[in-house]
């Protein structure tokens, strides 16, 4: 029986991983603005990918995977900020930053093929 790849739960886990990732980092006044951005951008990756079910008509679901890839690629440059401001979570960021990557990606190719 063939498996069937959930975008929908890979994205909503995505954003979970996210916030579980913040949840412990002490709010000051360097890291309360990237987290705040970093949670904004990594949970509207998953709130526009479930936006794409709705879609109205193709030229609708390309701008709303649109956005989903935008949003991606913008929580790279935020996880990229939070390894200067919390290094000794680098790890944990980098694993981050490599799933918004591979949603980027994925996102890319998704479009390339309904191009």
């Amino acid at each position: 029986m063939e498996k069937k790849y959930d975008l929908e739960k890979r994205v909503s886990l995505f954003g979970e991983d996210v916030i579980n990732f913040l949840k412990p980092i002490a709010r000051d006044q360097f890291n309360l603005p990237i987290i705040s951005q970093l949670i904004r951008s990594a949970t509207s990756v998953g709130a526009n990918y479930m936006e794409t079910n709705c879609a109205e008509s193709k030229k609708d679901f390309r701008h709303k995977l649109g956005i989903c890839k935008k949003e991606a690629k913008e929580t790279t440059y935020w996880l990229r900020m939070m390894m200067q401001i919390s290094p000794e979570r680098k790890n944990n960021c980098q694993k981050l930053k490599q799933e918004a990557h591979e949603l980027v990606l994925i996102f890319s190719s998704i479009l390339q093929k309904r191009s």
